[in-house]
């Protein structure tokens, strides 16, 4: 661990994934509390290095179920920063330039961040999923790319790839 930490601070990881609880319009991530921290609903592991890597990090790439509860206007606790308030907000707080979130990965579509605002905004749709459907689940207003687009659905060989090569076990059902 503080061998890949000391590589993050060095600025040699171009990518990290994470996840979380919750998530914000600016990519910060909450995966310690729902609630208040003193008496909350919920209590999660917290960083466990998620922080080091969504502040030294080149890249974080966020992977999270797309849920209205989960996309919200002000997450509960800010475990890991994203772009804060957004515009210039990490670096005036001391973080790494040129560091953030870069692409938010969720089981309706792919967002990315608006490079001056820092808001999340809607770059590529999954096969069958609407715009609507999309902004439904999200408790604060998405940017729309100006070149939003469907992503193409697998190939029958890329499946086959998934679950004979990748995943032969079957611990990744997908229904």
């Amino acid at each position: 661990m503080l061998g890949i930490m000391s590589m993050a601070a060095r600025g040699v990881i171009k990518y990290g994934f994470l996840g979380g609880a919750q998530i914000d319009m600016y990519g910060n991530l909450n995966s310690t509390v729902i609630g208040k921290h003193e008496t909350p609903k919920m209590r999660f592991p917290g960083s466990g290095g998620a922080n080091d890597i969504g502040s030294l990090c080149k890249h974080t790439l966020i992977i999270m179920k797309h849920e209205k509860r989960r996309f919200i206007p002000k997450i509960d606790f800010v475990t890991t920063p994203g772009y804060l308030t957004g515009g210039n907000a990490r670096e005036l707080a001391g973080l790494p330039e040129n560091t953030g979130p870069y692409r938010v990965i969720s089981t309706l579509g792919i967002m990315g961040f608006e490079p001056k605002s820092k808001k999340m905004e809607l770059l590529k749709l999954y096969p069958g999923i609407a715009v609507k459907q999309v902004q439904d689940e999200t408790g604060f207003e998405l940017l729309l790319s100006k070149n939003l687009q469907e992503i193409a659905a697998p190939t029958k060989e890329e499946i086959r790839i998934l679950r004979t090569g990748v995943d032969p076990f079957g611990a990744l059902e997908f229904k």
